[in-house]
């Protein structure tokens, strides 16, 4: 019998929130929502249309057409905005630096929790960002926190731009990781902070595997509670 919790998996970026999410919702069967992607995915379209990021007036009409679709392809959840496949594009430095600001504004973030609720209603899911125990599901089952040292995300971060052939400067990304923290935890709307009764994960000395661990043992501890 499938164990049937909604888990909700935020923390700052680069603290391991996507992989770990990805691999407990394999293992439980569950489907994976990566939210962070679908700011990722609207910001994308607002810097290729060279519209303003900081403007909410000018974001707000991408979010109307956006169309979002996570397609397994060889093991992995691959997205498509509007029909087209933009794993890479989302990620890149651009969009990284600019996607906070996307995500600030207050009717995107309302229209987009919307949607993130619409794809976490069918049941069993993990959703992973910056508001989900807070925000979109308050009443997930399971609540994660994870972090890990602002150092430690950098070099994580940094490994994988050189594993994928991006220029990469340690000593930037740290600086960004830090200066978007403070962005993300200090905004007026669904800010980035530990939901009251959410388990706090540091990751900084862990494995993915030992981290994924520890969240499915806590999903048998909700059910068995249940």
């Amino acid at each position: 019998m499938k164990m049937t919790v909604s888990i909700a998996i935020d923390g700052p970026a680069g603290a391991g929130k996507s992989t770990v999410a990805k691999k407990a919702a394999y293992l439980l069967g569950y489907t994976y929502i990566d939210t962070g992607s679908m700011y990722r995915a609207l910001t994308y379209l607002v810097l290729k249309n060279q519209a303003d990021p900081e403007k909410e007036e000018e974001v707000l009409p991408f979010l109307q057409d956006l169309e979002i679709e996570w397609k397994q392809e060889e093991g992995e959840n691959v997205i498509y905005i509007n029909q087209h496949e933009a794993a890479a594009a989302i990620r890149t430095p651009e969009v990284t630096a600019n996607v906070s600001a996307v995500s600030a504004h207050p009717i995107i973030r309302e229209r987009m929790v919307d949607k993130q609720r619409e794809l976490a209603a069918a049941g069993c899911a993990v959703l992973d960002g910056r508001d989900i125990g807070t925000t979109v599901l308050p009443n997930a089952e399971v609540k994660i926190f994870m972090t890990a040292s602002v150092e430690e995300r950098a070099r994580r971060r940094h490994e994988e731009n050189t594993a994928k052939g991006t220029a990469s400067e340690l000593e930037t990304i740290q600086k960004e990781i830090a200066e978007r923290d403070l962005r993300d935890s200090t905004r007026a709307v669904s800010p980035l902070i530990k939901a009251d009764d959410a388990l706090e994960l540091d990751t900084t000395n862990l494995s993915i595997d030992e981290a994924v661990e520890q969240i499915l043992e806590l999903v048998k501890e909700r059910v068995h509670e249940s």
